[in-house]
């Protein structure tokens, strides 16, 4: 059995799992997409996070959605999954579209603020350029055929 510091456990890949929040504006019924601000990172991503031990990754990522944006969420089609090195492990992010159905966004330690943007404004606003890609990839499961 490897230590925690060992070789094979740093190259163990981080599985986290999260959504492309969307809803209908309230007000204009234009498509939003829903924005995490995290304050320890200073940085605007989509709400995701690792995965608790042996859960279901979609469990996980509504989850994570319930837990960042205080919203419940209807999910659809899983979408094109991130692979990038965090603090030097591989770590794989699994996405999902998910439709917000109802729900209030109370600020917390991990999420401080939350943006509804339609398609283009947030993909301007994401700080890591891989994550815009999941706009288009959304708005392709949302186009009717």
């Amino acid at each position: 059995m490897s230590s925690p510091g060992s070789a094979a456990n740093r190259t163990l890949t981080v599985q986290a799992a999260g959504c492309v929040l969307w809803r209908r504006s309230p007000v204009t019924g234009e498509l939003e997409l829903c924005l995490v601000h995290r304050p320890k990172y200073d940085d605007w991503s989509w709400p995701k996070g690792k995965l608790k031990r042996g859960e279901d990754p979609l469990a996980g990522a509504l989850r994570e959605v319930s837990e960042e944006t205080g919203h419940t969420a209807v999910p659809a089609a899983e979408l094109p999954s991130a692979h990038y090195l965090a603090h030097g492990r591989p770590k794989r992010v699994r996405y999902w579209a998910a439709e917000a159905v109802s729900g209030t966004f109370t600020p917390n330690d991990e999420v401080d603020r939350v943006l509804w943007l339609p398609p283009e404004a947030a993909r301007a606003r994401l700080t890591e350029p891989r994550d815009a890609d999941l706009v288009d990839a959304l708005l392709a499961t949302l186009r009717p055929a």
